[in-house]
C-alpha cells in the first residue's frame, strides 16, 4: 500500500487538506514519505499482508509508523518534541482522512501513542523492531473502545492472525 496509491483514493477535500498540511511544512514532506514506505516494506517483509487487517501486525505497524516519522523528522525540526508533535499531527490526520469504525480508530490511535513514547525512551531506529516484536508477545486483545486507556504502554489489537 504505497502513500501515493492511498492519495489517489482520497477525495477533492481530503487532498485539499493533506496538501494544505505539507504546504506549511514542505520539508516535512519526504521524512514522511520515506518513514511510510519504510515502514510498510518491513512490514511486508516480516508480515506479509497480514499487517493490513486489526492484528498485532498492525499494531506494531502503526506504533513503528509514528516512531520512524518523529525519527526522519527530527534533523528538519531540531526538537524530539517538534518531531513527536508532528508525527502525531500527521498520523491523527490519516485516520480522520481514511475513517474506520470507532474500535479499529481508536486502537490505531492508540498504538501511534505507544511508538512516539517508544521514541520519546531513546531507543534507537536499530532496537524499534525488535523491541516492538517483544511487545507484539504481550499485546493486549481489546473488544470495546472503553477497555484501551488501561493499556497505556502497551500495543492493543482487536482481531486475531487467524482472520
Amino acid at each position: 500500500m504505497a502513500i501515493w496509491a492511498k492519495i489517489k483514493q482520497l477525495n477533492l477535500k481530503q487532498t485539499f487538506i493533506l496538501g494544505k498540511t505539507f504546504l506549511f511544512r514542505p520539508g516535512l514532506l519526504f521524512p514522511t514519505y520515506r518513514a511510510t514506505r519504510q515502514t510498510v516494506q518491513i512490514c511486508n517483509r516480516l508480515f506479509g499482508k497480514a499487517h493490513h487487517k486489526d492484528n498485532k501486525t498492525n499494531a506494531f505497524r502503526h506504533a513503528l509508523w509514528n516512531f520512524l516519522i518523529a525519527e526522519k523528522s527530527l534533523p528538519q525540526l531540531k526538537e524530539k518534541t517538534k518531531a513527536i508533535a508532528w508525527a502525531k499531527e500527521i498520523t491523527d490526520l490519516h485516520e480522520k482522512l481514511s475513517p474506520n469504525p470507532e474500535l479499529p480508530r481508536t486502537m490505531d490511535l492508540h498504538n501511534n501513542e505507544v511508538g512516539r513514547s517508544l521514541f520519546q525512551q531513546e531507543i534507537t531506529s536499530e532496537e524499534i523492531i525488535e523491541k516492538l516484536q517483544e511487545m507484539m508477545k504481550e499485546a493486549q486483545f481489546v473488544d470495546q473502545v472503553a477497555e484501551i486507556p488501561n493499556y497505556p504502554e502497551r500495543l492493543v489489537y482487536i482481531e486475531s492472525l487467524k482472520n
